[in-house]
């Protein structure tokens, strides 16, 4: 032991250790082109070699004084760490929805690489570790707004690829509602949603189909402006409106099925890419309509069919669902074919659930659900008419940096949010006249790259379809494996998804 404290004391010793130190540090500081981090350095001296200043000054003090003092430096120091590995190496992350069932379930704990496709450096630097967005208790932001750093990409160790499983941050949490029951909703849905919702109750009479392009932007600009109004009029209900920087907005796991410059299209629900139809995910989901079979619900969900529901991968979620047909979508008159009411309800499947169902007599049928059965939800882009669902969409061609399209007013609405909202411009029309930056414009060139994500449980995912483009500044990191996984219908033990654990997500096709 003593000879261990002389080697500390050891001038050579320490001459080493801070050599070390700073040539990795200076490492990092290449890595990151960062050179105000030189700054740090004659600290880094003082540390080892100069000791001019007292670091553990507590150390000499009384006992309450170093006992504190103590934890408070092992506090600081952590938090100080955590902060640094989950800025630039890796972060946990948590599956909080099924909307990547039956890939990655609900519960499934992953470990998530930032060094894959390249950290960002911090837009907002001053935040609290371990936090996203709000302080736990105090429910208060965990960030200060300012500075705000200008989006800048280390080098990664590859990029996004076709058929990745992606985090990122949520593109349309720029801006929300501060009611808790109002945050899980997309802002912008809800906003368009309302403000159609009154202008259709003052003239029912409203066919957007019937509108030349100039008055379907104008009826849109109108609903926008009448639905916000309403929110800023009911602030008790739906709270006041806030914006979030795009690092403290909500992190998404989707799997990425566009890349950057890809024309994507949906056809009867399979993803073409350029034309080609794009492998679908080995356990993707799609709703079903079903037709019990002298079963009920409370006996589907008892211990009777426990077993199974394990085995085909049917969660509580799931069948709680089946009640939505005959209250709320009848409730709210979200039924498009009335022959659709012969069944029970509607549940996400895998093809072989759906099968096992009917072959071992639980169900007398089951059936895909269409467009035309169930009002899907408002899709990308909420401005303008075009006729899309979620399972027939597009074609939409996906931006690429450096590439240039030409703009009308027919194709602005999808590409609007991406030249306004995410690369900072200002764009205004003036009958069929574009204008960004004041300067009349028939082309744009884009500065970044977008992708195209969606949801392996196809029906039940708030996807790209619904709210665009994921821009390359949003792109958080790669899922690695699950280093953990339970199951929120069971407890204990037997709700440890052991043959889940390290399990490669890329091995998740």
């Amino acid at each position: 032991m003593i000879d261990k404290e002389k080697a500390k004391l050891n001038p050579r010793w320490q001459w080493t250790k801070f050599i070390v130190v700073t040539l990795l540090y200076l490492v990092f500081l290449l890595w990151v082109k960062s050179w105000w981090g030189l700054l740090v350095v004659p600290f880094i001296y003082d540390a080892y070699i100069s000791k001019k200043i007292h670091w553990q000054w507590w150390k000499n003090s009384d006992g309450p004084v170093r006992f504190v003092m103590s934890w408070v430096d092992a506090i600081v120091f952590a938090l100080v760490a955590v902060y640094f590995i989950n800025l630039f190496f890796f972060q946990n992350y948590v599956i909080p929805s099924s909307s990547l069932e039956k890939s990655l379930l609900t519960g499934d704990y992953l470990f998530v690489s930032k060094v894959s496709y390249g950290p960002r450096i911090p837009q907002t630097p001053l935040t609290m570790p371990l936090t996203q967005h709000t302080m736990p208790l105090f429910n208060c932001k965990s960030y200060i707004e300012w500075p705000q750093w200008d989006y800048r990409r280390v080098k990664g160790l590859g990029k996004v690829e076709l058929n990745d499983i992606v985090v990122f941050n949520y593109p349309s949490g720029d801006t929300i509602v501060t009611n808790d029951n109002y945050q899980a909703q997309d802002y912008y849905t809800l906003v368009y949603m309302l403000g159609e919702s009154i202008l259709s109750q003052n003239n029912p009479n409203i066919r957007l189909a019937d509108m030349t392009t100039e008055q379907q932007r104008a009826f849109f600009s109108k609903a926008y402006a009448t639905g916000r109004k309403y929110i800023l009029e009911n602030q008790p209900t739906y709270g006041a409106i806030d914006s979030r920087p795009t690092d403290r907005r909500e992190n998404y796991v989707k799997r990425c099925v566009g890349l950057p410059g890809d024309t994507l299209q949906i056809r009867n629900k399979v993803v073409f890419i350029n034309g080609k139809a794009n492998k679908e995910p080995d356990n993707v989901q799609y709703t079903y309509f079903v037709k019990l079979n002298n079963v009920t619900l409370t006996k589907l969900l008892g211990d009777e069919y426990e077993p199974m529901r394990k085995e085909l991968g049917i969660s509580e979620e799931d069948l709680q669902s089946l009640s939505r047909l005959h209250g709320y979508d009848v409730d709210n008159n979200l039924i498009l074919n009335d022959n659709v009411k012969q069944y029970d309800g509607y549940m996400p499947l895998t093809h072989k659930a759906a099968e096992e169902l009917k072959k071992r007599g639980v169900a007398k049928a089951v059936v895909p659900v269409k467009d035309t059965d169930i009002y899907g939800g408002m899709v990308y882009p909420l401005n303008a008419f075009t006729g899309w669902t979620r399972d027939n969409y597009g074609p939409i061609w996906i931006p690429k940096k450096g590439q240039t399209i030409r703009l009308t007013l027919e194709n602005l609405p999808i590409y609007e949010r991406c030249i306004r909202v995410y690369e900072g411009n200002d764009l205004q029309t003036k009958g069929r006249q574009i204008f960004i930056n004041g300067q009349k414009a028939d082309r744009y060139t884009f500065k970044l790259d977008y992708y195209w994500m969606q949801g392996d449980n196809r029906h039940n995912s708030a996807d790209s379809r619904y709210w665009g483009f994921v821009p390359e500044d949003h792109i958080v990191g790669k899922p690695l494996f699950i280093w953990w996984s339970s199951d929120p219908d069971r407890n204990g033990l037997s709700g440890v998804r052991w043959n889940r654990l390290f399990r490669w997500v890329d091995n998740i096709k």
